[in-house]
């Protein structure tokens, strides 16, 4: 199960019930942060969330929309008495850029570790969460991220039987573990049938379209992506600037075939994104406006 809350869904500046750019993912007891910019404190508070417990920082881009929160966010996390290091992922120029807004968090209970991205295209493992990294087109170095949580095929206890394999290494073989037993070699392949569906969750925001883009959100269970602009007159101005319409962004749901897209990153002139949906929908009709706050929890299929 992944839990994904929009904690921030403005861009370029705050709106009174509107914070900047956040995402939170929380599985298997921690959580990653996508982005922290202005109010992201407030809203994992809003939202009932712990900052403490949150093991990766993923940032998209040094635009201050999108990093603004981080000096009180590492604060917080230090009154409350963290000591576990803290990674900070993101494009080339993180350890200075971090270094820079420390200036005013300089004394921390724990360390910070930062990782920077050199290709198009990286991998980052979390436990059992891989986590895509892929470069965008903004008018700044950017990247979106894909987390994708495997799920083995369905255990055979008859299989199991039929090759006279100990009942007590079942839930190794299960666990993805190879086992060498009175001469033999016991593989997963042996007791597992095909692999089932995981779970994909996929988010990008200032870009604008690409081929990567649809790539790695492939059959996304969740794609979340910018929509700064709902109004049809404002596509010079995305292109311009290297941003987004609500109808690019549904596009790309549907080259991409995933099974549900939530807008994010509005433009402050876009106090209302609910009466464009009509026209997203007739694009792509799993489209829905996000919302600071807006959650859902992930399961697999069958569970």
């Amino acid at each position: 199960m992944i839990d994904v809350c929009l904690l921030g869904t403005g861009g370029m500046m705050p709106l009174p019930n509107r914070w900047l750019t956040s995402l939170m993912l929380r599985y298997d007891g921690g959580s990653i942060l996508v982005d922290c910019g202005e109010g992201t404190q407030i809203a994992m508070k809003e939202k009932g969330w712990s900052p403490k417990p949150i093991d990766l920082l993923l940032i998209t881009h040094f635009h201050a929309d999108h990093i603004s929160g981080l000096p009180g966010l590492l604060l917080t996390m230090g009154n409350a008495e963290r000591t576990e290091p803290l990674t900070i992922a993101g494009p080339k120029g993180l350890s200075r850029v971090v270094g820079a807004l420390r200036v005013v968090a300089p004394e921390l209970p724990f360390d910070i570790q930062c990782y920077e991205f050199s290709e198009n295209e990286q991998t980052l493992q979390y436990g059992d969460l891989r986590i895509k990294c892929y470069r965008v087109h903004h008018n700044v170095i950017c990247y979106g991220y894909s987390f994708e949580l495997d799920r083995a095929g369905r255990f055979s206890a008859e299989r199991a039987k039929e090759l006279d394999i100990p009942l007590k290494f079942w839930n190794r073989l299960q666990k993805g573990e190879q086992i060498q037993h009175e001469g033999r070699l016991l593989t997963p392949d042996m007791v597992l049938g095909p692999p089932r569906k995981g779970i994909k969750v996929t988010y990008c925001t200032d870009t604008r379209p690409t081929d990567l883009i649809v790539k790695n959100a492939m059959e996304s269970d969740l794609f979340i992506c910018e929509g700064m602009y709902g109004e049809e007159d404002k596509l010079e101005k995305a292109k311009e600037h290297r941003h987004m319409t609500m109808y690019e962004a549904a596009q790309l749901a549907v080259d991409a075939k995933v099974s549900k897209l939530w807008l994010t990153h509005y433009s402050p002139s876009l106090v209302k994104p609910e009466p464009f949906m009509k026209k997203v929908r007739k694009i792509f009709a799993e489209s829905y406006p996000g919302k600071d706050g807006m959650s859902e929890e992930l399961r697999f299929i069958d569970e």
